[in-house]
């Protein structure tokens, strides 16, 4: 099961299934925070609790973001050239996804920084999420500067350890 912790901007705009008494995050990566961006068009940006990687997806049409998020983050993990395998694995523990609110001040103040970042980082209308979710997954976030610094590279650590 994957759990995403979403703001309430986000809980009110999809209306998500939401966890029952002992739903627990079942996946390596654990569990995801999001967000919506009501830009045009407009989008959700998930950030990981563990690596703070950062993911952008459509958001239209909200409904269906429950079944999408999982096959966007193996998109995103496979433009991280992290091995199949391991997306594999995630992707099978991601067959139901729940949403809960927001635990974590420090992720949320990630996926805010996150969000001007993408602003100015958006250089059309029609932005390419893959492109721009790459860009900020190598920016230095605080909670990573004792470990790896950037997103892309605490995956990347996060990978080697459990397929070693």
């Amino acid at each position: 099961m994957l759990i995403v912790r979403a703001t309430k901007k986000l809980l009110d705009h999809a209306n998500p299934p939401r966890p029952v008494e002992g739903d627990q995050d079942t996946t390596v990566l654990g569990p995801w925070y999001a967000t919506a961006l009501f830009w045009r068009p407009r989008l959700a940006l998930l950030v990981n609790e563990r690596t703070l990687l950062p993911v952008l997806l459509p958001l239209a049409p909200a409904r269906s973001l429950p079944a999408r998020i999982s096959d966007e983050i193996a998109t995103m993990l496979d433009a991280h050239q992290v091995p199949k395998a391991f997306i594999a694995d995630e992707l099978r523990n991601m067959q139901d996804c729940r949403f809960a609110t927001t635990a974590s001040r420090s992720v949320v103040g990630i996926m805010n920084e996150f969000t001007k970042l993408a602003e100015i980082y958006t250089d059309s209308a029609r932005p390419n999420l893959i492109a721009l979710s790459l860009r900020l997954a190598t920016t230095p976030c605080s909670p990573l500067y004792a470990k790896n610094v950037s997103p892309d590279r605490e995956l990347a650590a996060l990978v080697r350890s459990t397929t070693a």
